[in-house]
């Protein structure tokens, strides 16, 4: 009979430990949570990038005002008969 509790008590630690450490238990069941958790806060922000980037793209092939308005801002276009002034300030030393 102590042989049979004895037994029982390594097959039960033995379960333990495989549950809590082994392939697939508790301790790596915890880790893939985190690594999912953070790969779905990188993907919303990709999603949020990727609608930006379509709203610009819509918004350059609906209009000339849009490609304008970066021509000048990027480019520093300037129409005919408009006059650009460019203000510096004093130099600080």
């Amino acid at each position: 009979m102590r042989i049979f509790v004895l037994t029982l008590m390594l097959l039960f630690g033995w379960l333990q430990y495989t549950l809590w450490f082994g392939k697939n238990g508790v301790v790596e069941f915890n880790s893939v949570n985190s690594d999912i958790q953070a790969q779905h806060q990188v993907n919303s922000n990709l999603q949020t990038r990727n609608a930006e980037m379509f709203a610009e793209i819509d918004d350059l092939r609906q209009g000339l005002d849009a490609i304008e308005e970066r021509a000048r801002h990027e480019l520093g276009m300037v129409k005919e008969g408009e006059t650009f002034y460019r203000l510096v300030g004093e130099e600080s030393n």
